[in-house]
């Protein structure tokens, strides 16, 4: 069954009083909604969005997923998220287009490879599925790429995740959105929260531009603006960068594509969809900024980076390019508390690239972190005083390879 718009959202009666209220009409903000009605029977739930559901992250990203990070902290739980697509597809009764193509990280040196068996040992020690191969294993697999000595950087090999592939980002957006409706879930599109009202050292209501809301439980989940809102309303800081992430597809090709390919020493992923555009991205921009415009710098980049690995591509035309906002936190893993240093209140923040990758399986442990004030053992370690403590996670060095001009 196919909802409309307005089918879907417009009537949700705006109430002066809620069990529960969700900052942000982003995925990890509708997931948490979802869960929290469907597993705890808290239904008795706002969502509530500045402009309108997917405006943010959740509606600009490249839709890749996968479970090859390097941290004992990050692995367990990208895993346990790449299973549930397909649970939650027929959950949901709403195709989510999962498609587990693969995922396949290439490696520019010695270096790198070093760097890639320790993921790839990482990853199998928590059973994932991930294999270290040569360069010429790697042109098997993608017969398109050039592993000769031509690039500037040549291929020396790979890290292959089968279980990694590609979701519809807009069908999950849709998807939950559904299911939250389903199970009594208010949505407030176009409503901006203004305050949120404290008392005792307890949330006691939230202020919008439709009127006061009581609630004793409040999840900040709005994405790139998560960090401001704390600031601005609660005087809680967080050590969150935003920067600006650009994506372009291409015309659509003949199948050359069929795994998710990414190199971190030319900055670029690409993956094909399934109408045969190129969908492509880059590293971000270096600087923190709040807008999503483009840059004739990135458009440059692709088209060189992208030849580079795929002469075929050569003559292809850029159709579209979007950008989109990631909230950076210093070692690119997320800030998820509760309860610290307002009673009631809860985040879920900082998750930069990782974002939509990590939603459906946050929102379910959020869900019961708000339900039963216990943080599930899998959130743990990502608490804002780990910047406090300096505990920061290794994530970082396994995300980028940087080439020997950067």
């Amino acid at each position: 069954m196919v909802f409309k718009h307005e089918q879907l959202l417009g009537k949700s009666r705006f109430r002066s009083s809620y069990d529960a209220v969700i900052i942000g009409g982003g995925l990890h903000g509708l997931a948490t909604a979802y869960y929290l009605a469907k597993d705890h029977g808290i239904n008795n739930v706002a969502v509530i969005e500045k402009r309108y559901i997917g405006f943010g992250g959740a509606g600009r990203n490249t839709a890749i997923v996968r479970a090859n990070q390097r941290t004992q902290e990050n692995l367990p739980l990208y895993q346990e998220a790449l299973k549930l697509w397909p649970l939650l597809t027929r959950e949901l009764d709403f195709n989510l287009m999962f498609y587990n193509c693969g995922n396949l990280n290439l490696a520019h040196s010695d270096a790198a490879i070093k760097s890639l068996r320790l993921n790839v040992s990482s990853a199998q020690f928590h059973g994932i599925d991930s294999r270290l191969l040569d360069a010429k294993e790697c042109k098997t697999l993608v017969p398109a790429l050039d592993i000769s000595d031509r690039p500037r950087y040549p291929i020396f090999g790979g890290m292959y995740h089968p279980p990694g592939g590609i979701v519809r980002h807009d069908a999950v957006v849709w998807g939950l959105a559904r299911g939250c409706i389903k199970h009594g879930v208010h949505i407030h599109q176009n409503t901006e929260v203004t305050d949120i009202g404290v008392k005792n050292g307890k949330v006691e209501f939230i202020e919008t531009t439709r009127g006061k809301i009581k609630t004793e439980k409040v999840l900040n989940a709005a994405g790139a603006y998560s960090a401001a809102l704390a600031y601005q309303m609660l005087d809680i800081r967080m050590p969150i960068s935003v920067l600006t992430i650009q994506a372009m597809v291409t015309q659509p090709l003949k199948p050359l594509m069929d795994h998710v390919v990414s190199s971190g020493a030319y900055h670029v992923y690409a993956n094909q969809t399934l109408k045969g555009e190129i969908a492509t991205g880059s590293h971000m921009d270096p600087w923190p900024n709040y807008t999503t415009q483009n840059t004739a710098y990135y458009i440059k980049h692709q088209a060189e980076a992208l030849t580079e690995l795929f002469p075929c591509l050569k003559g292809a035309k850029f159709m579209r390019i979007w950008g989109g906002l990631a909230d950076m936190t210093p070692d690119m893993a997320p800030i998820i508390d509760g309860n610290d240093p307002v009673e009631g209140y809860f985040v879920d923040c900082g998750w930069g690239y990782f974002g939509f990758k990590s939603s459906a399986v946050t929102g379910k442990y959020m869900a019961r972190f708000m339900a039963t004030g216990q943080c599930p053992a899998i959130l743990k370690p990502f608490t804002r005083q780990r910047f406090e403590k300096h505990r920061l996670m290794g994530e970082t060095a396994a995300l980028v390879e940087f080439s020997p001009n950067n």
